[in-house]
């Protein structure tokens, strides 16, 4: 071995952070993901274009939302499915449970956000922009995205554990991620108007408490699927 190498003092990065910049590096790698949910999105909103042109508010915001669902399926959903045996058995020797979940859960919801953005700039593109408040809608969609990731990511690591994996995300998501689709788009409706309407902050905190409650989840129920 080099003897100058062994002198170099090696940087020492968060297990948190080097997990993060792995899924990083095979997300730039595989780029047929991104790509491909791109093609979903924008095929989609344009038929719905061509079905219905520019829609009233109501329906453009439960449109909206609907795609954010299915993006985030698509995007987020796979992150522990696509981890092997090997992959998780090398993981456990070089990070904790609670790491490894939180990584996971920081990345997907970095990258939810990012593919809400896009989204909401095709779908501005496409269908029009009926919002009367943009800023609160940004705000709404990156919360919503953050929501809904952190909820599948969730999902997805119990489900990694099953031999039905998809037939149980669908079971598991149906009863939690409803009740949260119809809160986004009660909180989101508020962007249509110049009135902010009595009770929406409520409703937010609502939201946040939801997301912190998952996250907790994650945290204490993830090291017994870690250790199987």
């Amino acid at each position: 071995m080099n003897p100058v190498a062994e002198n170099v003092p090696m940087k020492k990065h968060s297990p948190i952070l080097s997990l993060m910049r792995k899924d990083l590096l095979l997300e730039t790698r595989q780029q047929y993901t991104l790509y491909g949910i791109l093609l979903y999105v924008a095929s989609t909103i344009f038929v719905v274009y061509l079905s219905m042109d520019q829609p009233e508010d109501k329906v453009w915001n439960g449109l909206f939302w609907v795609i954010q669902l299915f993006v985030c399926i698509n995007a987020v959903a796979k992150s522990f499915l696509q981890e092997n045996r090997g992959r998780m058995l090398y993981f456990y020797s070089i990070a904790g449970a609670r790491d490894f979940v939180l990584a996971k859960l920081f990345f997907n919801a970095l990258l939810m956000i990012v593919m809400s953005m896009m989204s909401l700039a095709i779908f501005t593109l496409l269908l029009g922009n009926p919002l009367e408040n943009g800023l609160t809608f940004l705000f709404i969609t990156s919360l919503g995205g953050i929501s809904l990731s952190l909820v599948f990511t969730f999902l997805a690591a119990i489900a990694a554990k099953a031999q039905q994996q998809a037939a149980l995300m669908a079971i598991m998501g149906f009863p939690i991620i409803i009740p949260q689709l119809l809160l986004l788009m009660k909180i989101s409706s508020t962007a249509f108007s110049s009135v902010i309407q009595g009770g929406w902050w409520q409703m937010v905190f609502m939201l946040i408490g939801l997301d912190i409650m998952v996250i907790a989840l994650a945290i204490i129920l993830f090291p017994f699927l870690w250790r199987d």
